[in-house]
């Protein structure tokens, strides 16, 4: 499989021009882009993908959902294949959050498996972010909660990719815990109450 360097290189700067105003929600505020970033390098060191329409998508993953960039954009500029897999990963802002996260662990099982490793890098690097730098204003409560409904998303699609769900896994063992629920700061916005049976911005 040839490795499309002028393609990646291009999505990267495509990408950091289209989230060069946003930071993540770390107590660093880190710029944007390295998230995407960190997607790709998972995939590719840690993981062994190297198929570049898979890191492509990665890199492009939230560039539907969170800046104004179109569909016809991405298929214009990176094909058909990549904008369809990042429609895939986009969630309807239009919905509540709460429905956002139940549909991504409905959904995972019928994503196709290139839009399913993105999901897996994804999760991974969020998780990290959680455990290292959670999110200023995110309790304890929700970042517990946030680690339980990665893991369910991650449940839903397993078998795609046994060394990332590896990966994943460690992190998760990561999860904060606490005999009882702390709130050391009241969150902004609430996360779902899914179950800890089995698991972003964010």
């Amino acid at each position: 499989m040839q490795f499309r360097h002028a393609q990646l290189l291009k999505a990267i700067a495509f990408a950091a021009q289209k989230h060069r105003h946003q930071r993540r929600k770390d107590p660093q505020a880190s710029p944007y882009i390295n998230h995407p970033i960190d997607l790709a390098n998972v995939l590719l060191h840690e993981g062994g993908v190297r198929d570049t329409t898979v890191l492509i998508a990665a890199i492009l993953h939230d560039t539907l959902e969170d800046t104004e960039t179109t569909p016809a954009e991405l298929a214009v500029n990176f094909g058909g294949e990549i904008r369809d897999i990042v429609l895939e990963l986009t969630d309807n802002t239009k919905l509540k959050r709460r429905k956002r996260k139940e549909l991504q662990i409905k959904h995972g099982p019928h994503l196709t498996r290139k839009a399913r490793l993105v999901k897996l890098a994804d999760k991974i690097c969020n998780l990290r972010d959680v455990a290292a730098n959670p999110p200023t204003r995110w309790s304890l409560k929700r970042q517990i909660e946030y680690f339980d409904w990665a893991k369910a998303v991650v449940d839903s699609f397993r078998g795609t990719h046994v060394r990332l769900e590896r990966i994943f896994d460690r992190v998760y063992e990561q999860r904060p815990h606490a005999e009882r629920w702390t709130r050391h700061v009241k969150p902004a916005v609430r996360g779902p109450r899914f179950s800890t049976r089995q698991r972003r911005g964010n």
